[in-house]
């Protein structure tokens, strides 16, 4: 059993976490009034039993349009219908990432990692599924067999998880997702590179640093209830082009407004 106090600001442990070898479990502090109570919070099973379902109830819902979708990629250019993108998830091991191809077959070898909206090498139908999202939803497979979560820090490549300083290493110790709060506040990450002749750089410049902090912020505050925010943020933005900003907790905007104002000057 592994127990992490939690010392933020010289005050007394404000949670604990313990990881038993197969119920894990958190254990919070807090005042209730005059009253010192405990509560064990359940959130790391939560958490995985919610992505089965979720995952498994997207995947069957979609079926019909992924089978469609399938169809599409693979008779309008040549290559497979999908993209095995390799990414870092958690506790820093490799795994590939399912995407619905949206590029010429063999772009990953010919330029950026990092992909603009006008980047030539995206196809007409990948235009299409990038900006519906379309592309993401295979996704949900890695979560069914626990390569990442639904809600959690995007996973990167190996280029960008390599050069992480050691605070940014934190982001590797929660489950990687399809969703976070950094997804949101870019969910049209390819448009802010649009037309730059760096596109690579310009992320790592002007892109990264924000997605890293609100990556850090999710794994020190994640909880069941900021999970769900989230999920239904993403829904709301993909679907009913809903302003996602709800679900971000004061502190996470203020760190955005910090970034940005760090990242002009």
């Amino acid at each position: 059993m592994v127990w992490h106090l939690d010392h933020r600001a010289g005050l007394a442990p404000r949670f604990a976490e313990a990881k038993f070898s197969c119920f894990p479990c958190r254990l919070e502090y807090r005042i209730l009034g005059w009253l010192p109570i405990i509560l064990l919070v359940f959130y790391p099973s939560a958490k995985r039993v919610l992505d089965i379902a979720f995952s498994l109830f997207v995947l069957v819902l979609t079926m019909p349009v992924l089978l469609i979708v399938a169809i599409l990629v693979k008779t309008t250019s040549r290559g497979p219908v999908f993209y095995k993108a390799s990414r870092v998830g958690e506790l820093n091991r490799d795994f590939k990432m399912l995407k619905f191809r949206t590029m010429v077959d063999g772009s990953d070898r010919t330029g950026p990692s990092i992909t603009a909206s006008d980047d030539a090498r995206i196809t007409p139908l990948g235009h299409f599924l990038r900006l519906s999202k379309l592309d993401e939803i295979p996704q949900f497979w890695n979560v069914l067999i626990g390569d990442m979560s639904v809600v959690g820090p995007r996973p990167n490549v190996r280029q960008f998880v390599d050069a992480y300083t050691e605070e940014e290493l934190q982001l590797l110790t929660v489950p990687q997702g399809i969703t976070d709060l950094a997804s949101l506040w870019f969910r049209v990450q390819e448009k802010e590179l649009t037309g730059s002749s760096d596109p690579e750089g310009d992320y790592i410049r002007f892109v990264a640093p924000t997605k890293v902090a609100l990556g850090l912020f999710y794994s020190e505050q994640r909880s069941f209830t900021l999970d769900l925010k989230i999920i239904a943020a993403t829904f709301g933005a993909v679907f009913l082009k809903v302003d996602p900003s709800w679900c971000f907790p004061e502190e996470a905007r203020q760190m955005v407004r910090s970034e940005n104002k760090s990242t002009v000057s």
